[in-house]
Order: C-alpha cells, then structure tokens, then sequence
C-alpha cells in the first residue's frame, strides 16, 4: 500500500480567518459604545465631588444653568419664575418625576437655590443635581 509509505502532513488550522473575524467584531463593539452615552442637558462644566453616583432612575426632566446664568429646561430656554408651571404641565399625569439640576460650578449659590426652590414647589418632583465623579 502506497498510504504508509507518504509522510504524514501535520494538520493546520488558519487563524487568519478567525483574527479578521474578531477584529470586525471588536470594531463594531468599539463603534456601538460611542453612541449608548446620551446627554439630556446643555454642555456644562460639572463641579466634581467624591460622592457622586450614575444616575440610578431614567431621568425624565432636566434643568441647566451654565455660565452665565441662562437657566434651560430640557434645552430650551426658560425664566426662573416660570419653572415651576412649565415642570407641572411637562409632569402631566405622572405622580412622580426626576428634576436634575445641571449647574455650571461658576454659576453663583443663589441662582441654583432660585431653581432649587422653583422644584420644590412642585409636587412629587424628585430633585438632583448633576456632578461629576473625582
């Protein structure tokens, strides 16, 4: 018989195949995380403090004051003093909310209090303010 007399030829696996297929697959993980972090709020400076958290319940209203002192709710322009109407029709029938304060750290005390004190107003309105982790 001729089968015992040819050398044996190792068996081979080609990895190249299964590197491309990897790289494709980390790729689209890579490319799919850049578009899960979602802002709800105007871009400001956050201040930073050692015991901050993520947020923990979808937020549903956002307020943000940046530097200059231009209050927003959910991005659109808004006065002090009429925040809290504006928060009771966007609430609607819903008992409960998450109000988030996203305060530029420059903004001054009183300010933030203005708008602090504009949510406390409303009832069944869950107030926090946004940070940043140190």
């Amino acid at each position: 018989m001729r089968l015992q007399d040819e050398p044996d030829i190792p068996a081979q696996i080609n990895i190249v195949p299964m590197i491309d297929v990897i790289f494709a697959i980390l790729t689209f993980f890579i490319m799919s995380t850049l578009f899960l972090t979602r802002s709800e709020g105007l871009p400001v400076n956050l201040p930073k403090a050692a015991t901050a958290r993520q947020q923990q319940v979808p937020t549903k209203i956002t307020i943000t004051v940046d530097e200059q002192g231009a209050v927003s709710l959910n991005r659109q322009p808004i006065l002090v003093d009429s925040l809290a109407q504006q928060l009771r029709n966007l609430m609607g029938k819903n008992q409960e909310a998450l109000v988030i304060i996203n305060a530029d750290e420059r903004v001054g005390h009183g300010k933030v209090v203005a708008v602090m004190d504009q949510v406390r107003q409303v009832q069944g309105a869950k107030l926090a303010i946004a940070t940043q982790k140190q």
